[in-house]
């Protein structure tokens, strides 16, 4: 009996683990746009994800050469989880959140991401046939409320309405569902797979289509020898923290963690990305967005310990 129950209280602890390493994994990507605002000066988005992908790649080939065994038995259903997180998720969302900006209002789009919660939700529940616990839906209130405070502050979101039209809209939804997906296709694989195995075929799936995506835009390798230094040591702090890293936390904190749980703790990144305006870019941070920054957080720790 008494084994037991050393087992559940241990199980319990990686479960709330789980949570904060999830959230700490969407925490570093809140980092990844610094150094990219930096490097968008010298070469293209595909071009910075197509060499961030190379790096990584490199570092996780002798993981998966390791973990080989892992790929027997696997069927078309996890052939298919695994493109979507790394077609869909790594980067059909990141193109077309990209694009909504450029063809849409920033604030619509924004206000539509804020979506991804609901999509992973539904799909967990649908997919994976997750159960969810009493309160779960006041605990997604929460968190989506402080998001929005986070970006749009005071302000109705009936303001936003009219914001919410057009092509730019389209994209951001399948962003939002994309990113959404992805969490609920890591959680299945995880039952597959160990979480070093599902990061390491993200970057190795990826990189066909990032050789096509860039190949067909023609972009221009012509960096000074001057710059090439200013440029590796981004692309390595750009691959290695919001890449490398993030992922192994995340899938990590995912394997003993519920997809509709994940959701909400990758509400850390919007969180990292405000501090990130005030800390580097010296914007004041608002005591709207105090509020959602507390919101957040007090459904993160509610989150965590259900879970």
């Amino acid at each position: 009996m008494e084994n037991r129950l050393n087992v559940d209280q241990g199980k319990m602890g990686s479960s709330r683990t789980g949570v904060w390493l999830v959230a700490m994994g969407a925490a570093l990507w809140g980092i990844g746009p610094l150094f990219r605002v930096l490097l968008l000066e010298l070469l293209t988005s595909s071009q910075i994800v197509l060499i961030e992908h190379l790096i990584l790649f490199v570092f996780a080939a002798p993981v998966l050469w390791l973990h080989r065994h892992e790929l027997k038995g696997c069927s078309w259903r996890h052939l298919f989880a695994l493109l979507f997180i790394s077609w869909g998720g790594s980067v059909f969302a990141t193109i077309m959140f990209t694009d909504a900006f450029a063809q849409g209002n920033p604030n619509g789009v924004l206000l539509l991401q804020k979506l991804q919660p609901i999509f992973a939700v539904l799909l967990a529940r649908i997919l994976l046939k997750e159960s969810l616990p009493k309160g779960f839906s006041s605990l997604l209130l929460l968190a989506v409320i402080g998001t929005y405070l986070l970006t749009f502050g005071w302000s109705s979101p009936v303001g936003h309405m009219n914001d919410v039209v057009g092509t730019g809209s389209l994209l951001a939804l399948g962003a939002a569902f994309l990113w959404g997906g992805s969490t609920v296709m890591g959680r299945y694989m995880l039952g597959k797979m160990k979480y070093e195995t599902v990061t390491s075929l993200r970057f190795l799936l990826a990189l066909p289509l990032l050789f096509v995506i860039t190949w067909s835009e023609a972009p221009s390798w012509n960096v000074s020898s001057t710059e090439w230094g200013t440029v590796t040591f981004y692309i390595l702090l750009q691959a290695l923290l919001p890449g490398l890293v993030s992922l192994l936390l995340y899938y990590r904190g995912l394997s003993t963690t519920k997809a509709s749980y994940a959701t909400l703790a990758e509400l850390s990144f919007p969180l990292v990305g405000m501090l990130m305006n005030w800390i580097v870019f010296q914007q004041m941070v608002t005591t709207a967005q105090v509020t959602g920054f507390a919101l957040i957080w007090i459904a993160l720790y509610l989150v965590s310990r259900q879970q």
